[in-house]
This record gives C-alpha cells, structure tokens and sequence, in this order.
C-alpha cells in the first residue's frame, strides 16, 4: 500500500518485523528498466538483504547497497539502508527484504 505525502511510501508484510520503504519516483507504478532508490527502514537485527522478483522468478537487478544510513529525517521505525534497484519487465513484483533476526515483503507494481 503506497501513503504518505511528498515521495511514496510502503509498509511490508510481516509476523515478527516492521518494514518501510521511502521510493524516491515520482509516481506509482515504478519505471521499468531505471535505477530506483528505495529507502528501507527495518526493525530487527543484523544487515539487510533486499531481493525482487516477479511470480515467474524473473529477478531484479540490485544496482547498489545495501548501504547502512547513519540517519535521515524520515522517521520510521529500524535500521534505515539505501537501494537501487532495476527492474527489467513489467507487472508486480515481489520485494523480499531479510536481517538475521527478522524477515518480511512487499509488493511493488512497475510498469
């Protein structure tokens, strides 16, 4: 579910974690073939893996990070990282994000 005002934002699924991200697009759905950068603020502990996919198990490409933030003015709860994400197709695409203590995911629509 995207909310928020000013960039959009999305809350993940989980039973032990909470989980945002701050997309930094103009809009919904996401552009196709571009570097995104997600913003993710995770509860939990230890580092972050971020991995996408469609249903058919076509994965996205991981441009950068992980990148551990120090800090930002968005305030969510968790450890924040940066992303840059490209997604090669369209359709709605599976965010699985995990730490060592803690897992969660997200759906995401790319047109």
């Amino acid at each position: 579910m995207v909310e928020g005002k000013g960039f959009p934002e999305v809350r993940g699924v989980s039973g032990d974690v909470e989980v945002w991200g701050l997309l930094f697009v103009s809009g919904v759905p996401l552009p196709r073939g571009e570097t995104v950068k997600i913003v993710w603020r995770m509860t939990g502990e230890g580092p972050l893996t971020v991995k996408a996919a469609l249903p058919d198990g076509t994965a996205a490409r991981l441009a950068w990070g992980p990148e551990e933030h120090g800090g930002s003015t968005w305030h969510r709860p968790g450890d924040e990282w940066g992303t840059g994400l490209v997604f090669p197709e369209r359709g709605c695409w599976r965010i699985d994000l995990s730490r060592t203590h803690g897992t969660a995911h997200l759906w995401l629509p790319v047109a």
